[in-house]
């Protein structure tokens, strides 16, 4: 596929100040033909232009026009760039307006329409006089750059069924007319993008994230309006896109890893010494472009939308003092990068209501100890958001909610506009602990039968364990209850061996049941820790209690309450199934964030005949899990002291929670702050994020010795 992209290689102009634009027509054709063509459309989306939008298009393209017809006096390659060029900026623009950006800008329809007419209708002439006057066209190369960069998605990152946005490269491929490659392909993607449910839920108010750093701009165009990454989503960007270590050329002003080398000649001359730091901007080179992408959406929206979750150093999660330093640093780095961004992005347009520069960026708080909660109340006072990870339980959130409202609190009595932030709910991730928990225990059960041991054995060969007549029991049975072995308890094999050692008893078919049921509880637990926290700070009747009294507590007005709770928002993340996503929809404090092949998931459960998307309004208070699996959760099942722990508040919560005036009826043995480190999912997934920013950091090194010998 890549061999074919004859125009990928070829790097974009550098720009300049100061910027010798004369109107905004001139801009974008300046910007496009110097190959900064994202860059350009993206300069349209902009709140000064409602009203003026058609007569801005159609300028655009008469120009474009003039110049794609003088190719004809340049040089054959020249021309070949220039049409290239010409052609994409022409399609970059249709696409931000087929998109849910337009919306968010304040767009009326009917401009957009005209535009989108004159756009169309400037292609078609175009791709026909191409192929008349020039002894080759560029069209299809359009075309098949776009498609390109779609396809890589969670390409060599692969995890089953693939990204939506491949998927819908592939349904788009399916209906280019090759004669006329870009009309035909705009006339694809507009019903690509139009009938795709998550731009469907974005038009009901509904809101977004993605779990990945790349493909970020087809999913802007779906309503998409939060990007998360953290150590192991870093390195797979890497991963699936090699040229951000060396050639990168997707946002303008983003470098490539390489270029950060040969500017920092430290590196080389030591590299175990700034190995942190060289790790630090190399995540930063993956995450910058998305700030790029976000940023006019998080201009036009005056930052409730379009922002950036940078994860901090997993080294210094745990000190206040480390993770302010790093997070200081990287703030002052995306600020110098936006600084260049936004003098082109926002040339001509009035910024006195504007801080330019200010980074679309929130950082990930890990809440795997009770630093996270000062580190989260310091950072929100500063007008810097947070969201906080590694989270799973509704008291863990609901202490770092607290924060945020304490630190926001100070924030607006200080003058400072404060961001959209988010805590995050890892309902995947919760629910593989309590499985794997729950599968240790039974095999464990197993073992101490008659045959058990022989049982276990056997599942462990079907599975494929390396040397596990090698592992003793406890290694041995913890590893076969992971997920990577074990994603479900009706599994064929595992219900086998439950139903051969007769733990649960000899009737197969009320083992079966009784597995079924306990896999799909489990699988409703993480939906139910984001429900109970917006039940507890979210719905009307709750609002309004902690609307009095953070205006008595912080001595705000109405005002500035309401921005403090406004953009506070519930994050369900990591997530397994489709109801995940359905369960935990609102239109307001929440934003719900997946990974690219979750989006497939969601997208095809959202085509079945029967699926009906009005039935998820406000899904959130309106399909609360049912009381009767909370109650075998935390009451019945051999898990109910986990359970306890995830789905219940602690007695300082409710003390906090009465004095606000909201009744609590969610028990009160939750996780307590000083013992968040103890926690399964917590001891299981910081590891993961240490061990992935290991090896990140390792590659970096590896590369940076590379650089040495040349």
């Amino acid at each position: 596929m890549e061999d074919n992209l004859e125009f990928k290689g070829i790097k974009p102009k550098t720009l300049s100040f100061p910027i010798d634009s004369v109107d905004h027509v001139d801009h974008v054709i300046k910007l496009a033909l110097s190959g900064h063509d994202k860059l350009a459309a993206d300069h349209i989306l902009h709140k000064e232009m409602v009203g003026s939008l058609a007569f801005t298009v159609g300028s655009i393209a008469r120009t474009l026009s003039l110049k794609f017809y003088s190719c004809l006096n340049l040089d054959p390659e020249d021309s070949k760039i220039t049409r290239f060029r010409i052609y994409n900026v022409l399609t970059q623009i249709a696409l931000n307006l087929f998109g849910y950006e337009r919306i968010i800008v304040g767009f009326s329809e009917g401009e957009v329409k005209e535009s989108i007419e004159h756009l169309l209708n400037t292609l078609k002439e175009l791709e026909s006089s191409e192929k008349r006057m020039f002894q080759s066209s560029v069209a299809n190369d359009v075309v098949e750059g776009i498609l390109y960069d779609m396809k890589i998605v969670m390409s060599k990152y692969y995890r089953v069924p693939g990204s939506m946005v491949s998927k819908m490269a592939e349904n788009i491929e399916k209906k280019l007319d090759r004669e006329n490659p870009i009309s035909s392909f705009l006339i694809a993607a507009k019903d690509e993008i139009q009938e795709n449910i998550y731009y469907r839920l974005s038009l009901n108010g509904n809101r977004f994230g993605n779990d990945y750093a790349l493909g970020l701009r087809w999913l802007r165009h779906l309503g998409f309006v939060q990007v998360s990454t953290n150590p192991v989503l870093a390195a797979a960007a890497y991963i699936d896109d090699e040229t951000l270590w060396e050639g990168y050329s997707g946002e303008s002003f983003c470098n490539d890893f390489k270029t950060l080398v040969y500017e920092n000649p430290q590196w080389t001359a030591s590299p175990e010494t700034y190995a942190d730091e060289m790790t630090m901007k190399a995540s930063e080179v993956s995450v910058f472009p998305n700030l790029a992408v976000f940023r006019p959406i998080a201009i036009a929206s005056n930052f409730e939308h379009g922002m950036v979750s940078y994860q901090l150093n997993p080294h210094v999660s745990a000190s206040v003092e480390g993770s302010l330093r790093d997070a200081l640093q990287i703030y002052s780095d995306a600020y110098d990068f936006l600084k260049k961004y936004d003098a082109y992005l926002l040339w001509g347009y009035n910024n006195s209501c504007v801080e330019v520069g200010r980074p679309n960026l929130v950082f990930k708080v890990p809440g795997n100890n009770s630093a996270a909660i000062e580190i989260t109340s310091m950072l929100e006072s500063l007008g810097i958001g947070t969201n906080n990870t590694e989270t799973y339980t509704v008291a863990q959130e609901a202490y770092l909610i607290i924060s945020k409202i304490d630190g926001r609190s100070k924030a607006v009595k200080k003058g400072f506009h404060v961001t959209t932030c988010y805590e995050t709910t890892m309902c995947g991730r919760l629910n593989d602990h309590l499985r794997e928990v729950q599968a240790e225990i039974l095999l464990n059960k197993v073992w101490d039968t008659a045959n058990g041991k022989f049982l276990v054995m056997e599942l462990a060969r079907i599975f494929n364990i390396k040397d596990f007549e090698k592992l003793p029991k406890d290694k041995l049975i913890k590893t076969l209850s992971d997920r990577k072995y074990l994603n479900s308890l009706t599994n064929e094999n595992f219900v086998k061996t439950i139903l051969a050692s007769e733990i649960l008893g000899s009737s197969e078919k009320e083992v079966i049941q009784y597995l079924e049921r306990l896999e799909d509880d489990i699988g409703k637990a993480g939906i139910a820790v984001s429900q109970i926290l917006f039940k507890l700070f979210f719905t009307p009747e709750s609002r309004i209690k902690w609307f009095n009294h953070i205006k008595k507590k912080y001595g705000l007005n109405d005002i500035q309450a309401n921005k403090v709770i406004d953009g506070i928002h519930v994050l369900p993340a990591s997530k397994r199934k489709p109801r995940e996503t359905f369960l935990t929809l609102s239109p307001n404090n929440m934003t719900n964030t997946e990974f690219p092949n979750h989006q497939t998931n969601v997208m095809v459960e959202a085509q079945k005949e029967f699926f009906d998307m009005k039935m998820y309004d406000n899904a959130v208070i309106k399909l609360m899990i049912d009381k009767d699996s909370i109650h075998r959760l935390t009451e019945v099942y051999d898990i109910r002291g986990e359970c306890r722990l995830a789905l219940e508040l602690t007695p300082d919560l409710i003390s906090v929670f009465e004095e606000v005036g909201i009744k609590t009826d969610f028990g009160e043995r939750g996780l307590k702050p000083e013992d968040w480190p103890k926690f399964g999912a917590v001891i299981k997934t910081k590891t993961e994020f240490t061990n992935a920013y290991n090896e990140f950091k390792s590659k970096v090194l590896e590369f940076i010795k590379k650089c040495e010998l040349r």
